[in-house]
């Protein structure tokens, strides 16, 4: 890779992903970020002097930023990681889901393809944009099987949905004007920097200061985890031996329960802070109001990406989540910073007439 724009770059994927591509290579990498209430240039301190970064504070939708930033920089790849992520803040309110997720893609796809038409053949030819999206597109899976690149599109969310809509926008500008995209959809990600307003995060920080810890329902919705350490090495992977038009699932294959992750969660904080805990953290569990729309289970099959480009996880989930639970108990500062704004741990998206705070 000679350039690459990647946008989102101050969020939990989008940060790994930067210094993972600092630091391993001399590639010029510019980071477009809005830096709303989970981007956090925090998450890129240990390369924010380095020579080869350049943040850009602005919006994937600012049809002229984009162009003059692409002209400017002339990146021979656009990695979109932009995108309000959070389903209960989406049921709260989807509206600015729909102008980030789908409205913001579109333009920002008006731009590539834009920036990639004024380029040289050769350059046009090694020119790739790779689309990030999530394995809520599909909906809920029973007890068996698992999603695969031609499963049946079936959102159930809100954020699900936003996502739903700008893969097919990614799909239809390759389809219809040949712009050499890839799309990637992965499972749960997990690890540091992320914001605790998701589950892991927020689990071990209520577990610390030993607060309830509110599962949605019986607990027993299973999800696949995935290391955003291994989900980013996957993207490169993709983008250096993907095929243009081609969709890539990323997965873990660690398919846990919530109430599975939360009591790890309690025995690994148990475990680190004995001066601090009269009980066990799992006696603070507290089954609550079960989220509107909240998808049974997930699963990944990875074989594509696995077989065909080589890609294989290299973080086992026992050690990946005990290195997270560390890094959240070494990092009270960041946490600190990052949840000063108006979000406080609270619960979001649930339906007006219910009242289950935690």
């Amino acid at each position: 890779m000679n350039g690459v724009l990647v946008t989102g770059g101050a969020g939990f994927i989008g940060s790994c992903l930067i210094r993972q591509l600092v630091d391993l290579s001399n590639t010029e990498v510019v980071n477009l970020d809005k830096l709303t209430y989970a981007g956090n240039l925090d998450s890129l301190r240990s390369i924010d002097n380095r020579p080869n970064y350049r943040f850009v504070q602005g919006d994937i939708g600012d049809g002229e930023l984009v162009i003059r930033l692409l002209h400017d920089c002339q990146p021979s790849t656009v990695i979109n990681l932009a995108a309000e992520s959070h389903v209960d803040r989406s049921i709260d309110g989807p509206a600015v889901f729909l102008q980030t997720n789908v409205l913001g893609t579109f333009q920002l796809l008006q731009s590539v393809l834009e920036y990639w038409r004024s380029l040289p053949e050769q350059q046009a030819e090694g020119f790739r944009f790779l689309h990030v999206s999530t394995d809520e597109v599909y909906g809920s899976l029973g007890s068996s099987g698992r999603f695969t690149e031609e499963s049946r599109y079936a959102p159930n969310s809100p954020y699900a949905a936003s996502k739903a809509s700008s893969d097919h926008f990614v799909r239809a500008f390759f389809q219809t004007y040949r712009l050499p995209v890839l799309t990637t959809n992965c499972s749960n990600n997990y690890g540091s920097f992320q914001f605790p307003e998701k589950l892991i995060p927020l689990m071990i920080q209520k577990a610390m200061a030993s607060k309830p810890l509110p599962i949605y329902g019986d607990g027993q919705q299973v999800r696949d985890w995935l290391h955003v350490e291994d989900h980013c090495r996957a993207l490169q992977v993709v983008l250096n031996r993907g095929t243009p038009g081609e969709v890539y699932h990323i997965g873990g294959d660690n398919e846990k329960t919530n109430l599975e992750i939360v009591q790890q969660i309690c025995d690994l904080v148990d475990q680190r802070m004995p001066q601090q805990r009269a009980q066990s953290a799992r006696k603070l569990i507290e089954f609550v109001v079960d989220r509107p729309g909240h998808d049974r289970r997930y699963a990944m099959d990875c074989s594509r990406i696995q077989t065909e480009l080589g890609w294989q996880p290299q973080i086992d989930f026992e050690s990946g989540l005990e290195s997270t639970v560390e890094w959240y108990l070494e990092n009270s500062e960041w946490v600190e910073r990052v949840t000063s704004g108006k979000y406080r741990l609270e619960r979001l998206g649930l339906d007006p007439e219910e009242t289950n705070d935690f």
